[in-house]
């Protein structure tokens, strides 16, 4: 971790020059000359059981369809043309999201050679579990899979006293490249599927079913931006959202974007009515753009006018989140400057303290900078929430599991075979 200033609050503008230049660069890539480091000794190691999938180029004519990627009456036409009665869609549909089952073979009404064909036409799920971890006395699970092409994606389902909230991921990697954020490192491999989403979604929802809980909440906050995917999170949104399966209502699902302005004015025109979260983490643009690059194309000033015009044509909240990084943009003169920038607005903002990742030089700031700074908040007139992460013990921040678990697999890769 980089050691900042031990005094390093803002008491004016000024001062923000110093700050840019506390932003840290990214580590550099581990290359074919830099041994990969050690695993860190509590992670744990891959499941010798199961095969790894080497990653291979990607293309839309080599991926599989699978059952979650189809609506209902997509399913039907591919029931119908495999020689089965339509009705048997919905009995499928059934299975898979009211009583969750795991695949076809626990379908017992539906006739043995329909899912015969059906396990060999059209897969169940295009991606298999890799690694299980918990955390937080159980009350965290952090599930990474493995893609059809070898690539790597996590899921974390969070319990709370009132609620089962699943945080999904969208895309492998991101594009967007926010400089706290672990998933960016790499850049965006590819998107995932609408069926590969829903995969994570029906899973968290059994697992929670097994915990003797419902899941209630589902939020796109995990790897990758939905909006750089739209059309695939529409089609997943469309799916879950579907009152004939997994009735999952839109109003319990949250969208976050960091901030594609053309498509949070698309988002406004759709009939789904979800929650939009937008990752805002600094009141100007300077700042801004050096913690979330996409910024340089949409300024704060265009992103909140997308807010007011997705607020006035939907009547809806909207969700700033702010990942607090001690010593970047936690100041109470950088508080007091979000404030006025918000004020008047439909808005809540959640600060977030940041979630440490091993490979990023930020900080977490102390409690009591923390409460100072929603404090301050507060008395702007801001609705405030402070969110803890969850799973710190399990590298539960997004792209941290992925970033693990593939260095690892490489480190075990370069060893010589024993002769």
């Amino acid at each position: 971790m980089v050691d900042f200033p031990a005094l390093c609050i803002l008491t004016d503008r000024q001062a923000l020059p110093g700050i840019l230049a506390r932003i840290p660069p990214r580590k550099a890539p581990v290359t074919a000359t830099t041994p990969p480091p050690a695993p860190t000794p509590e992670f744990p190691s891959p499941d010798p059981a199961i095969a790894p999938v080497p990653a291979r180029p990607f293309s839309r004519r080599n991926r599989p369809v699978s059952f979650f990627d189809l609506p209902l009456a997509t399913l039907e036409e591919r029931v119908v043309a495999l020689g089965g009665e339509k009705y048997r869609a919905k009995q499928l549909w059934g299975w898979a999201y009211d009583r969750l089952v795991p695949g076809y073979d626990a379908m017992t009404n539906v006739p043995a050679a329909l899912r015969e064909t059906l396990a060999a036409d059209l897969p169940f799920g295009s991606m298999h579990l890799v690694r299980e971890f918990m955390a937080d006395d159980g009350e965290t699970v952090k599930l990474l899979y493995q893609t059809f092409d070898g690539q790597f994606v996590e899921t974390v389902l969070m319990l709370y006293p009132d609620r089962a909230t699943v945080c999904v991921s969208c895309q492998v990697g991101c594009a967007v490249g926010c400089a706290f954020c672990a998933t960016g490192m790499g850049g965006l491999t590819r998107n995932l599927t609408a069926g590969e989403i829903v995969q994570q979604t029906v899973d968290a929802a059994r697992r929670a079913r097994e915990m003797g809980r419902s899941l209630t909440n589902l939020v796109m906050m995990g790897m990758g931006e939905p909006m750089q995917n739209y059309a695939e999170t529409m089609t997943f949104i469309g799916i879950i959202n579907d009152h004939r399966g997994l009735n999952f209502g839109a109003r319990r699902i949250t969208i976050s974007t960091s901030g594609i302005v053309p498509r949070i004015d698309a988002l406004a025109k759709e009939p789904y009515q979800v929650n939009l979260a937008v990752s805002l983490h600094a009141p100007n643009d300077e700042l801004r753009s050096r913690l979330v690059p996409i910024n340089a194309r949409y300024p704060i000033s265009e992103l909140l006018a997308a807010c007011d015009r997705y607020i006035a044509e939907t009547g809806r909240r909207i969700s700033f989140e702010y990942a607090l990084m001690s010593g970047i943009n936690d100041s109470d003169e950088i508080a007091h400057e979000l404030g006025r920038l918000l004020r008047g607005r439909l808005c809540h903002v959640n600060v977030i303290p940041f979630n440490p990742v091993e490979v990023l030089q930020f900080e977490r700031p102390t409690v009591a900078g923390i409460d100072r700074f929603a404090d301050i908040l507060r008395a702007e007139g801001i609705p405030t929430t402070v969110r803890y992460s969850r799973g710190l013990d399990i590298a539960a921040a997004c792209g941290q599991l992925r970033a693990k678990h593939e260095e690892e697999r490489d480190r075990m890769a370069a060893l010589p075979v024993a002769s």
